[in-house]
C-alpha cells in the first residue's frame, strides 16, 4: 500500500472516537435484535391479550396497522405510555385542536384507551402505539406521516426515535422527567442514550432536576416548562349519578381510598374496623387501581365480617353497608366528588404512589403513605402547604381519619390548601405551546 494511503487510513482511524464506534454498534445491535424478534411480536400480543392487557379488537394497531385513515393537513403525533401520561397531554391536545391542527395520540394500555375515548376532544384520534420493532414502526410512520412528534415523560423507544428522525420529522420531549434511578441506569450505557437524545430537537423538562439529569446524559437543547399534570382538567362526572349517590349516602361520614393496590386493602379494611367503633355509620369507599380486583377485595372484607357492596354488580352504598367497592372504569371523578377526604393509594403497601393532583384540584384533603417517589415533588408541596398529610401505617391513618372526620373546619382548611397548591402550580401547557411555536410555524410553511 502506498505511504500516502497508509497515512490517510491512520488519519481517518485516529479521527473516529471509540465511543462513537460503540454507540453505532449498540444502535445497530438493537435494530438487529429487534428485527430478529419481530416474528414473536404477535405471540407476545396474544399472550398479553389472554391476560387482559391488550384490546383484542385492535390488536393489529400494536403491529403498526392503522384503524383509520390519515386526515388531510398537518398532523401532530403525541405519545404517552399510559393513563397518567395521556391525561397530562389533554391540555396540549386542546390547544393544538384550537389551532385547527390534526392530533393523533398513542398509548399502550387498554385502560388509557377507554378513558381517552371519553375525554378526547372532537377531531383527535387515538391509536395504540406499535411495538418498538422496526417493521411495526415503519408501517405506522409510513401511514400517519406526522409533521411533528411529541413524546411524553420518559418514553425513549429507540426504533420509534430512529424511524421519526431518519425522516427529518421534528421530535420534542414534553413533560420530560428522568428519575435519579433511571439516570444511574442510563449511565451504564452513556453512548447509547446520548445517540438517542441527540436526535431530540427540544426537551421540555418538568423540573430543574429532570433538566440537569437529561443534560448530563447529553440532551443538547433542554428547557424547564413545568409539569403538564397540573394543567390537566379534573376528571368528568355524570351529574345524574353524582346526585343519586350523594342522596343515598346522605349525612354519613365518608372517605375514599383511591387507586389502591394489592396489600393496601387489608390496611384499609383494618382501619375501617377500628373507626366504625366510634363512627358506626362510617362509609369507606374503595376504588381499586385495577377494577377487576373488586370481587377479591369483597371476599377479604366479608371474611373479616364487613358487609360490602360492589358497584359493578349494581350495589349501592346504602345504610348498614360499611364498605363500598367502586370496581368500575372511569368513575374516579365521581368518587373524588363524593368525599372531601381521600387516601391516595400505592403509597403504603406498594411503592411509587399515585397522582394526587386530581383529588386536590377538586378540593379534597389528601392522605398518603411514605412511598410516593413517582410524585415526590407534588406530595412535598402539598404536605408543606397543609393540603396533604403523610401516614406511616394503619394506626396513623386511622388517627388522621378520626381527627379530620370529627373536625369539619380542619378538613375544609386542608382541602382548600390542596386546591390552592395545585392551582398555583399550573401554566406548563402554555409554556410548552410557546416553546413549540417555531416548529409549528415551520410546519405550516412547509405544508403550503
Amino acid at each position: 500500500m502506498p505511504r500516502c494511503a497508509i497515512s490517510l487510513c491512520i488519519c481517518i482511524a485516529s479521527s473516529i472516537r471509540p465511543d462513537r464506534i460503540l454507540t453505532t454498534l449498540l444502535l445497530t445491535l438493537y435494530r438487529g435484535l429487534t428485527r430478529l424478534v419481530t416474528p414473536g411480536g404477535p405471540l407476545l400480543l396474544n399472550w398479553r391479550k389472554q391476560r387482559g392487557k391488550e384490546d383484542a379488537r385492535r390488536l393489529h394497531e400494536r403491529l403498526g396497522h392503522a384503524s383509520l385513515a390519515r386526515p388531510h393537513g398537518e398532523l401532530i403525533w403525541l405519545h404517552g405510555a399510559s393513563v397518567g401520561e395521556a391525561l397530562a397531554l389533554l391540555p396540549l391536545i386542546d390547544a393544538l385542536r384550537a389551532k385547527s391542527l390534526n392530533v393523533l395520540i398513542t398509548t399502550g394500555t387498554v385502560t388509557s384507551a377507554q378513558i381517552l375515548a371519553q375525554r378526547l376532544p372532537s377531531g383527535a384520534i387515538h391509536q395504540y402505539v406499535p411495538l418498538d420493532l422496526p417493521s411495526c414502526m415503519t408501517r405506522f410512520v409510513d401511514h400517519w406521516k406526522p409533521d411533528l412528534v411529541l413524546l411524553a415523560e420518559s418514553e425513549i423507544w429507540p426504533n420509534l426515535i430512529i424511524e421519526v428522525t431518519d425522516r427529518a420529522i421534528p421530535l420534542i420531549m414534553v413533560n420530560a422527567r428522568l428519575s435519579e434511578r433511571s439516570y444511574q441506569r442510563w449511565q451504564k450505557l452513556p453512548g447509547f442514550i446520548l445517540a438517542l437524545l441527540k436526535r431530540v430537537d427540544l426537551c421540555l423538562a418538568q423540573t430543574k432536576d429532570d433538566a440537569a439529569r437529561l443534560m448530563l446524559l447529553g440532551a443538547p437543547r433542554v428547557q424547564v416548562a413545568g409539569n403538564l399534570k397540573y394543567d390537566a382538567p379534573a376528571p368528568p362526572v355524570d351529574s345524574t349519578r353524582l346526585a343519586e349517590i350523594t342522596a343515598i349516602i346522605g349525612p354519613r361520614p365518608v372517605w375514599v381510598a383511591a387507586s389502591t393496590h394489592s396489600g393496601e386493602e387489608e390496611i384499609i379494611l383494618a382501619v375501617h374496623r377500628h373507626l366504625v367503633k366510634r363512627l358506626p355509620d362510617l362509609l369507606t369507599i374503595i376504588v381499586p387501581r385495577h377494577a377487576n380486583r373488586g370481587a377479591q377485595i369483597a371476599a377479604i372484607a366479608e371474611a373479616n365480617g364487613i358487609e360490602t357492596g360492589l358497584r359493578s354488580q349494581g350495589d349501592h352504598p346504602v345504610p348498614g353497608r360499611g364498605v363500598y367497592i367502586a370496581d368500575t372504569m372511569g368513575e374516579l371523578g365521581l368518587f373524588y366528588r363524593v368525599a372531601s377526604l381521600i387516601y391516595v393509594g400505592k403509597s403504603l403497601g406498594a411503592e411509587g404512589g399515585q397522582n394526587p393532583i386530581e383529588p386536590a384540584k377538586l378540593g379534597s384533603a389528601i392522605l398518603h403513605g411514605p412511598h410516593v417517589a413517582n410524585f415526590a415533588e407534588v406530595y412535598d408541596l402539598l404536605d408543606k402547604a397543609g393540603g396533604a398529610l403523610m401516614v406511616a401505617d394503619a394506626d396513623t391513618l386511622a388517627r388522621s381519619l378520626s381527627l379530620l372526620l370529627s373536625d369539619p373546619a380542619a378538613l375544609r382548611r386542608m382541602a382548600r390548601a390542596a386546591a390552592e397548591t395545585v392551582e398555583n402550580l399550573g401554566g406548563a401547557s402554555s409554556n410548552v405551546i410557546k416553546a413549540m411555536e417555531p416548529w409549528l410555524v415551520q410546519m405550516r410553511m412547509e405544508r403550503r
